[in-house]
């Protein structure tokens, strides 16, 4: 059966629509004949890879951002079928490929897909409150977060003060560094109870509170530098009350890995992490590679070699 590929036309703010016969061009140089679906609307990744998945369907390409490779990667694991995925990058983050070391550019991506080689790798599990009150859960291969990224992405997804740019991957760009810029300023830190494979529950006042699984989140920064997606473990980092001032003097230290030299970032690593807000009427949201999906309490786990991926060979 040929291969599938799922695309996002809206991922890297609609440039992935404005250039996808080039990158049907460029997967067909390298595989040939392919399948193709486009979704339309949050969550049709899931249930067109489930679909696809139940029908038989092999081996599936996500196309588009990373939240474009959560909807897919869920869709295969609530499946239940032993089925590989591929990504193909056409967003603006692009932080999983980074981990994976996937080619930025696409025609390098489909190639490096076509001569990779399969490995099995751990995901993440957050069980949290969705947006009407309900509990849901939602497998993650990246990081999934709360406080400052959060706050960041929902402004992102909000913000249109640079809808005048011609650019849609421009504008992408510029709305992360404006909406980041906008949220720091008006940094506060919150204040949530932590518990860590059933050891004694304690207090943390975080600014950022990261579950990674992977290693890079926010569009390039190396939130985890030790993560591996194959050492039956998630990263826990939390950057703690650290003010304005150094956050903006130390934001290199984020992209270069060098942020858990700092006083107020710790680590660890754990299998199991159950989150609740200090007061149970304040709503603490989440985000989940990238997406929205609710709020704490939340508990994270992880679901060792759970998942089947393309990678370039030698990774």
């Amino acid at each position: 059966m040929l291969p599938l590929v799922i695309v996002n036309p809206k991922s890297a703010s609609g440039s992935t629509r404005e250039n996808w016969s080039q990158l049907a061009s460029d997967i067909r140089t390298h595989f040939g004949a392919f399948s193709v679906a486009f979704t339309k609307c949050a969550g049709d990744g899931t249930r067109l890879a489930r679909e696809a998945c139940e029908s038989g369907r092999k081996f599936i390409i996500a196309c588009g951002g990373d939240g474009t490779i959560n909807e897919v990667a869920n869709g295969i694991l609530n499946s239940g079928q032993d089925v590989e995925l591929g990504v193909l990058p056409s967003g603006t983050g692009g932080d999983f490929r980074r981990t994976l070391g996937m080619p930025q550019s696409p025609r390098e991506a489909a190639k490096a897909l076509r001569q990779g080689e399969t490995k099995l790798i751990d995901v993440g599990k957050v069980t949290f409150q969705n947006h009407d009150n309900e509990t849901a859960s939602r497998y993650f291969l990246n990081v999934t977060s709360f406080g400052l990224a959060a706050s960041i992405i929902e402004r992102v997804k909000s913000n249109s003060a640079l809808d005048w740019l011609p650019s849609s991957s421009v504008r992408g760009k510029a709305s992360f560094a404006l909406s980041t810029l906008q949220e720091v300023i008006g940094l506060d830190a919150v204040t949530v109870r932590v518990q860590i494979d059933g050891r004694e529950e304690k207090t943390l006042n975080t600014v950022n509170f990261c579950i990674a699984n992977a290693r890079f989140f926010g569009g390039g920064m190396k939130i985890a530098p030790d993560a591996k997606i194959n050492d039956g473990f998630l990263d826990v980092i939390n950057i703690g009350d650290i003010k304005t001032a150094k956050v903006l003097l130390k934001a290199y230290t984020l992209y270069n890995g060098s942020h858990l030299d700092l006083s107020e970032v710790k680590s660890t690593l754990a299998r199991r992490i159950v989150t609740r807000p200090m007061n149970s009427s304040d709503d603490v949201f989440i985000e989940v590679d990238g997406e929205l999906p609710g709020k704490l309490p939340a508990i994270y786990e992880i679901v060792p070699n759970a998942l089947r991926i393309r990678v370039p060979q030698g990774l």
